[in-house]
């Protein structure tokens, strides 16, 4: 990867790990390939962006709300962007593009929560954008059961509908930041 690529961390709050009644598929392991990236990233001084979820209803994702925080184990360093958005698109009346034009970054590496909903929508609006290099990680994207499907075939099911189609599709052990 060169210096025109950015990590991309969609939703990866408190909230996500807090609901008492449903568990996140493959959660620690998800953050633990979350953490190994950014780590991975840093060293290699490549941009890292938070996408952070931000609601005005009194729901997790309210800024008054603990569980509104990025999580504690991949806290954003003071020079590291921080991007709210209030939908499932992370470029939708926010300040993303203009950060991505200003650090001249023209491929995303994603990584975040949830796969069918903030992630697929990212993934393709990115791709409409204009950023046709994106790299969607595998086993770095992760959601909750739905009503019709479990939430590692949720995952399976977008890892391969939008890789190859929006974004390449990649394991974390695949990613290289130099």
């Amino acid at each position: 990867m060169s210096k025109d690529t950015a990590l991309m961390i969609v939703d990866v709050q408190v909230a996500m790990f807090s609901y008492e009644d449903q568990a996140l598929y493959n959660g620690e392991k998800v953050l633990d390939n979350i953490v190994f990236l950014l780590e991975k990233a840093r060293k290699s001084d490549i941009p890292v962006i938070f996408i952070q979820h931000t609601s005005e209803e009194d729901d997790e994702y309210n800024r008054a709300k603990p569980t509104w925080h990025i999580h504690p184990r991949i806290a954003p360093l003071k020079s590291e962007t921080v991007v709210e958005k209030t939908t499932w698109d992370s470029f939708y009346k926010t300040r993303l593009e203009e950060v991505l034009q200003e650090k001249g970054i023209k491929r995303l590496i994603i990584v975040g929560m949830q796969t069918e909903f903030c992630l697929d929508t990212t993934c393709r609006a990115a791709y409409s954008k204009g950023y046709h290099e994106n790299v969607l990680v595998r086993d770095a994207n992760s959601t909750f059961d739905g009503p019709v499907l479990t939430a590692d075939k949720i995952v399976e099911h977008h890892n391969t509908l939008l890789g190859g189609r929006f974004v390449k599709s990649m394991y974390t052990d695949e990613i290289e930041f130099s």
